[in-house]
């Protein structure tokens, strides 16, 4: 049975770092949601006279929010056709926390939910102060906002809701504050594999 992981979490958290790690031990696609979309989401807010690096307006969140997510789902399909593994690195807020969005998602190339291995991976900081200073140093300009009003972007850090229909098994939420010990790495490998701890 192959395996949809996903790595969900807000900025600086370390999702992209993780599932980088993970992927010395696993043979999946890695579909990271900034590296899919973001020329092309940027391309589109300045076409429409908006800066690249607004995802706080309306306009953002009615017209192009979603597209991303669709194109790295649509290609995580179709790794699954092809009997890959594919990992996903995004938030996906507002995904896991619809019911039957997975199921929606698989059923656009004939899957159900016991076809496919899902996996969500919750990365998360205890101290936000770590998750500013990471997010600091990736120098990201799409940023700019989060660290300009860091009180009020701190306050939306939490752990995403999730409501499919998946096991608690196949849930797990990791605390990325410090270093990634043997230890730690292990426990996300078998946590992968299903295997128990």
């Amino acid at each position: 049975m192959n395996k949809l992981v996903f790595f969900v979490g807000t900025a600086g958290t370390g999702k992209s770092y993780i599932a980088r790690v993970l992927s010395q031990h696993f043979s999946w696609a890695y579909l990271d949601m900034d590296t899919v979309g973001t020329r092309f989401v940027n391309k589109m807010l300045t076409m429409s006279g908006r800066s690249a690096d607004d995802r706080d307006s309306k306009f953002y969140k009615e017209h192009l929010r979603d597209l991303p997510y669709e194109a790295i789902t649509d290609l995580a399909l179709e790794n699954l056709e092809a009997k890959q593994n594919a990992a996903l690195i995004a938030p996906f807020t507002k995904e896991l926390a619809i019911p039957n969005w997975i199921d929606e998602v698989l059923k656009r190339k004939g899957f159900t939910i016991r076809d496919v291995d899902i996996k969500v991976m919750i990365i998360e900081v205890e101290n936000t102060e770590i998750a500013k200073q990471r997010i600091e140093a990736r120098g990201f300009s799409r940023d700019e906002w989060k660290l300009e009003h860091w009180d009020e972007f701190k306050e939306r850090i939490s752990a995403p809701e999730i409501a499919w229909n998946i096991p608690d098994s196949s849930i797990l939420k990791f605390d990325n504050s410090g270093l990634l010990t043997e230890e730690k790495l292990e426990m996300l490998i078998r946590f992968i594999k299903g295997e128990e701890s």
